[in-house]
Parts: C-alpha cells; structure tokens; sequence
C-alpha cells in the first residue's frame, strides 16, 4: 500500500473502530428470559403443544380429498394463532393451490399422502379485458370451473415482453368468470390471450415460520403444460420468510420442484425432487442465506439453480444426479455462496455451471465450491466444472471431478478468457482428455 493511500486509510479505521465502540457500549434491554403472551409480541413460551387439525378421506376433523378441505384447514388454524396442518394418508386431487398462510405447519403421512394436480386445460380468451378488469370470457369454458386456480397470459402490447398472472376463478356465467383480483395488465385477443388451469400445489406469498414436512408432492407432468418456477411449482413462495422443508417428494412437476423468490433464511432438508420439467431446486431471486442440504436431486432439468442475486448460501451434502442439462447453476449476481460435499453425477452438459452474465458486477463472484465429487458431466465434449464469462474471485478447491467412461474430448475444468481470480487448489482430476483448460492464458 502506497503511503499516501495507507495515512488516507487511517482516519476511516479509527472511524470503523470507534462506531464498533459505540455500538458495544450501546444500551441494551436485559434479555427476555421467562416470556409470557402479550398481544402483538412476537416473543412467547414455547408451548408443549399447540392447535393440530386433521384432514383426510374419513375419520378426520375435516372430511375431504381435494384443495378445499385442506385450505379450510389452514385458513382456521391461521385464524387461531397458528399450528399444525395434519394431512391424513390419500390421495387428494387439487384443483387450486393450497394458500399457505403465516405460522401454519402444512404435515404430511410420507408416502401416504399424496396431493396431486388435476390435468391443466388451456383456452383462448373470448373477448378483451383490460387491466382494470376483473373477469375474463373464455372462448371454451369445457374444465374450467368455479374455485379452479388459473394462469393468464398474454404478449405486452406495449414492450413486447409477456404478462403472466395467476388468478382464482370466483364465479360465472356461461363462458363469463369473475376474477379474484383485478388483472393489472391488459389481456387482448390480438396478442393472444390465454387462460390456462395452471398453479402451484403449495403456494406462499408474503408469510413467514411455516413448515412443509413429510408430504408426497406430484404434479402430474404428463397431463399438464409447462410453466416455469417464476410462477409455480410444487411448491412456490414469494417474499416470505423462516421457512423449513423437511421430508419432502416432488415430482412430475411441468416446471420446478420447489422455487422461491425473494425470500430469505429458508431451508430444504431431506427432500427428494426427481423427475420435474425444470429445476429441482430453484433459490429464486434476492434470496438470502438459503441452506439446502442433504436432499436428493434427479433427473430434472438443472438440479439445483441459484438465480439472480441469491447469497450467503449453502449447497451441501446433496445426492444430485442425472439433470439434463447442469447439475448446480449459479448465475446473475449470486455471490458469497458454498457449495460444499455434494455428489454430482451423470449431468447432461455441465456438472457445475458459474454462468455468463451481463459483465462482472453481475457476475456469480465470490463463491466457493470444495470438498464435492464431480462425476461423468456431458456427453463427449461435457465439463466438469465450467467457468464462464467475467467471472470473479472463485475459489474452487479439494474437489473430485473425474471421467469413468471414457477421455473423448471431454475437459475436468474450463475457465473462460475474461475471469479473473479464480483459484484452483489441491482437486483430483482423472480421467478427462484435457484435466484443466485456462484460456486466461493463451
């Protein structure tokens, strides 16, 4: 450090320092030690037992197998402070999401129970609504029905850009369906409006310490269209908070297995999404401090997909194998995550991805990637590890990454032109035509 930079320095360390100062000697309230129930206090004992409401084909407090029995379930417990959702051994055929709602644990029978999506139908819209609307008229109503969970869609005649809503049908006449909500952009039969039975099993929007454990989640993949995880998907949450999944299976799902966005301190543990049209794990974007760990990963799309600006991540102790394109994806602005001891075999194309992005301040910097075992990435010209774009500041080290069939023109670690700092340290590469390719230095 030039001097002049080094004296510049000093008076903002002492700045530092002396503010870290204040802070410690702050005054603080005495710690909360024996709390008691005071209306609107977050702070409270923590009770032996709360509020549990069963839910099944017979013999339960709610008697039902479809989305309504078991959103009457959540909506009454939210409504007395919280607890546990009970789903009963069956297979319940759902029609609309179930609508989480804050402080309602959603607990399933394992394998036993099983909410499955009713096959998705899809029409024009027969007439215009604009954005202040709040109904539609279908050109073919044939599997609509009132109560039914539904996706909008239609090209932006403005930007060419497209608009997807998701919205309850609430009531109707002939081909006539009011809306739950307004629609908030224009849907016009000139840019293709259309209706789709399409939504989310689990579906979270702004709630906060809900559980999802031990469920089986089936989408029914073969009878439904494809929408992406910015929508729905198994389960799919939207700016929430202290959410924990546990014991989970989602599968055959058009789109993602479990996706959130811009939500902060969820966990995924124990689960198994295997066999979904897009990704297994889907950390959506402006997630902070998402913790998945040993869960299994299989034949979707990508198996574990950080998004746009997902940090102060951990991917660790995963089983992810047989994805068809890449096996971990980070991307856009996702940065100060670990991705640490998680078996990643039999990927499509790449075994683990930092994608390209629109220059290095959006880049997936900062990220490390150890202790994982890498095996039989792509076909013929696969990667192990691939490093793509302006890339910066990844350490990738102690890693397994080898190749069991055999070198063809297949590399351990490629690392583009224009990334800077990358640092590989102590990996085991066997098996590859080429173990590491730097273009930095050609």
């Amino acid at each position: 450090m030039r001097r002049r930079h080094f004296l510049g320095s000093v008076p903002l360390a002492l700045a530092g320092g002396a503010a870290l100062a204040r802070e410690a000697a702050a005054p603080r309230a005495p710690e909360v030690t024996t709390p008691r129930a005071t209306s609107g206090d977050r702070i409270e004992p923590k009770w032996e037992s709360r509020l549990t409401v069963t839910v099944g084909p017979e013999k339960a407090d709610l008697v039902g197998t479809g989305n309504k029995a078991i959103q009457a379930a959540v909506d009454y417990v939210a409504r007395l402070g919280g607890g546990t959702v009970h789903i009963l051994p069956g297979t319940y055929r759902l029609r609309n999401a179930i609508y989480l709602q804050s402080g309602v644990r959603i607990l399933g029978s394992g394998a036993d129970s099983i909410l499955m999506k009713e096959p998705s139908t899809k029409t024009k819209l027969a007439l215009d609504s604009d954005w202040y609307d709040q109904e539609v008229t279908l050109e073919d109503a044939k599997g609509f029905e009132v109560g039914d969970g539904i996706v909008l869609n239609t090209r932006n005649p403005h930007n060419g850009s497209y608009d997807t809503h998701k919205r309850t049908l609430i009531a109707r006449s002939g081909n006539r369906f009011k809306l739950d909500q307004m629609l908030e952009e224009n849907f016009w039969l000139k840019e293709g409006a259309t209706a789709a039975t399409l939504f989310a099993l689990l579906d979270g929007m702004r709630i906060a310490d809900v559980t999802i454990e031990n469920i089986t989640l089936d989408g029914n993949k073969s009878q439904n269209d494809f929408l992406n995880g910015n929508y729905v998907g198994c389960i799919f949450l939207r700016e929430s908070r202290d959410i924990q999944i546990r014991g989970v299976t989602a599968r055959n799902f058009n789109g993602d297995a479990i996706s959130w966005q811009v939500c902060h301190d969820v966990r995924v543990e124990n689960c198994h999404s295997h066999d979904n049209g897009g990704y297994g794990v889907h950390p959506g974007s402006g997630s902070q401090r998402t913790v998945v760990v040993n869960n299994r990963l299989e034949r979707n799309e990508i198996g574990f997909f950080f998004c746009w600006g997902v940090k102060w991540g951990l991917c660790e102790g995963n089983t992810i194998v047989g994805n068809r394109k890449f096996g971990v994806s980070v991307g856009h602005n996702d940065t100060d995550n670990l991705i640490r001891k998680n078996e990643v075999r039999e990927s499509g194309q790449v075994g683990v991805l930092f994608r390209r992005e629109h220059g290095p301040a959006f880049s997936p910097n900062r990220n490390r990637l150890e202790d994982n075992r890498i095996v039989d990435s792509g076909a013929e010209k696969g990667i192990g590890v691939k490093v793509e774009g302006q890339t910066q500041s990844v350490e990738i080290a102690r890693n397994e990454i080898r190749e069991t069939r055999n070198p063809a023109e297949r590399v351990g670690i490629l690392i583009e032109p224009e990334t800077r700092d990358i640092r590989l340290a102590g990996n085991t590469i066997e098996g590859f035509a080429r173990a590491v390719t730097d273009l930095r230095s050609t």
